[in-house]
């Protein structure tokens, strides 16, 4: 028997693992520690077998994400943050400002009651920008775990610059989220169908099943993931065929907490500001093109702005791919694999739709789904998506189809011809972080190797973003969970040879609403980025 622990254990050495961006005195600092995130075990994740450097780095990621807690107690709802009541005012408006320069911004939180709060913990958004130039910036969100927040600008444009702060969720919301995460991973279910001739049967299936009722064991021998069905009544596990998803669970919420989950209340509401909520940026004497902050480091923040509705990025250089025939030229002789989730399938859509000689070829694949793949054979381009292993919230994949982006890594032999785009974030939200942390891990080990046997290869990571949030989307999907998982992401692959399309402050900082799948100028400003990797200008 194949045995992927053994696998793993054997394959973790640095180079390999990837995990480059933690320090010896990391490790030899963990290892004197006594106290460690105590957290749940949650079902296989309690055998996993880590590595003495895999445990480190599990223990530093959990650590970084961990989020202010309210004091003890269940807090009234009128005790809760209030928008309304809450404020924001500009540190200093009217001094002089010029283009580079930081603008400080402070939060002040009320309750219902109008008094102030006396502690951190609420989850923040905030972007300038000047609606005339269709401009705009993410903030950096400082908590001082007293009831006020810094937000700190980089102002990158002159003329009139406006500032927007807005609560996703409070702090008290927070902590419902958080314990949904730990103790409601099943808040999302799945299934799958199993069929032998005409007879079929579908059972519920899950990265953990409660015990006591036979399960079909799906774990990836090359991977080690885990993926389990309940065994069905009379067939076999081999008959299975397809997964889907299965459905969201109701009823999670206490009347009380579900006053933390209220659209027009707490949930995405603007904050106002208690003054001047605009300033005044000059230009800069001269333009220093070299600037450029041109080191790629997923953590700076921001990573970019749109000026007149084109994302420039402060780390490299982006070329606007306005038409279809730059595209092909960019492309011409290049396989493009994209691996991910439905946002990434817009990647693929977008560019079919905009090439005119990028022409999709029918595989019978299931609307939504995939795999898809479309040619230019005059060109000689080939572009394929397929969607990440399950957990995957889509109607219904063919089981032959459910494959594991890390296992797809391994079989492309890559080199100056191969571009991979990957994004995974939106179907892990459900589930403790160690989850996705593991799916990571895997993929990150896979992407070292293909680098390792094929440097030329292009790979690009495609970070998650955010999206329109009610009271029910929360519970499953909200910003916050897309934000915790989304700055794991950015620390583990910091110090790889990977490109990233920061599709987070791409979303935040535009004009328009919030979507899951970003309206089409974003999904073209995401393009244009993505291709200027593949096609870097030659400065």
């Amino acid at each position: 028997m194949f045995s992927s622990a053994a696998y793993i254990e054997n394959l973790d050495d640095d180079t390999v693992s990837g995990s480059n961006w933690i320090t010896e005195n990391n490790v030899q600092h963990f290892l004197s520690q006594t106290t460690k995130t105590t957290r749940k075990p949650y079902c296989g994740y309690t055998q996993q077998i880590l590595s003495k450097r895999e445990q480190v780095e599990q223990e530093l990621l959990l650590a970084a994400i961990q989020w202010p807690k309210p004091p003890d107690g269940k807090i009234a709802f009128a005790q809760s943050t209030d928008p309304t009541h809450s404020d924001f005012v500009i540190v200093k408006p009217s001094r002089f400002f010029k283009v580079g320069d930081q603008l400080e911004v402070l939060v002040r939180m009320k309750d219902f009651q109008g008094k102030p709060k006396q502690y951190g913990g609420d989850y923040l958004q905030a972007r300038i920008h000047s609606p005339g130039l269709k401009a705009g910036a993410a903030g950096r969100i400082v908590d001082c775990h007293n009831g006020l927040y810094k937000v700190f600008f980089t102002l990158l444009w002159p003329g009139e610059v406006k500032v927007s702060v807005s609560l996703v969720h409070p702090s008290e919301a927070i902590q419902v989220l958080l314990r949904l995460r730990e103790e409601r991973p099943d808040r999302v279910y799945f299934k799958s169908s199993f069929k032998s001739g005409r007879y079929s049967e579908t059972t519920e299936c899950n990265v953990c099943l409660p015990g006591g009722i036979p399960v079909c064991n799906f774990t990836d021998l090359y991977t080690g993931e885990p993926w389990f069905c309940y065994k069905p009544r009379k067939l076999s596990c081999a008959s299975r065929i397809s997964h889907a998803k299965g459905g969201y669970l109701k009823g999670l919420l206490t009347q009380e907490e579900s006053l933390f989950f209220q659209s027009d209340v707490n949930i995405k509401r603007p904050i106002l500001s208690s003054g001047p909520d605009s300033v005044i940026v000059k230009p800069k004497a001269f333009t220093d093109s070299s600037s450029m902050d041109r080191a790629e480091d997923p953590t700076v923040s921001p990573s970019g702005y749109y000026y007149e509705d084109q994302w420039r990025s402060r780390t490299h250089w982006i070329h606007n791919f306005n038409k279809s025939d730059d595209i092909t030229e960019c492309l011409q002789g290049k396989v493009i694999h994209l691996f991910g989730d439905s946002t990434i399938r817009q990647w693929f859509e977008y560019l079919t739709t905009f090439v005119p000689d990028l022409v999709e070829f029918n595989l019978g694949s299931p609307k939504n789904v995939g795999p898809f793949m479309s040619v230019d054979l005059k060109h000689n381009i080939l572009l394929k998506f397929r969607c990440h292993g399950p957990p995957i919230r889509f109607s219904t994949v063919f089981s032959s189809e459910l494959r594991y982006i890390a296992n797809e890594l391994n079989s492309i032999v890559g080199g100056r011809n191969t571009v991979v785009a990957i994004t995974i974030w939106s179907h892990f939200s459900t589930f403790p972080v160690e989850v996705y942390i593991r799916r990571l891990r895997n993929i990150r080990r896979a992407v070292v190797q293909l680098l390792d046997r094929s440097p030329k290869t292009v790979i690009v990571i495609r970070t998650a973003n955010v999206q329109e949030l009610g009271p029910e989307v929360s519970l499953f999907n909200s910003d916050w969970y897309s934000f915790q998982l989304d700055s794991v992401m950015r620390k583990m692959f910091s110090g790889i040879a990977v490109h990233f399309v920061d599709a987070w402050e791409m979303s935040v900082a535009h004009y328009l609403p919030h979507n899951l799948h970003p309206n089409e100028i974003i999904v073209k400003n995401q393009i244009d980025a993505f291709l200027s990797y593949v096609c870097p200008l030659q400065t």
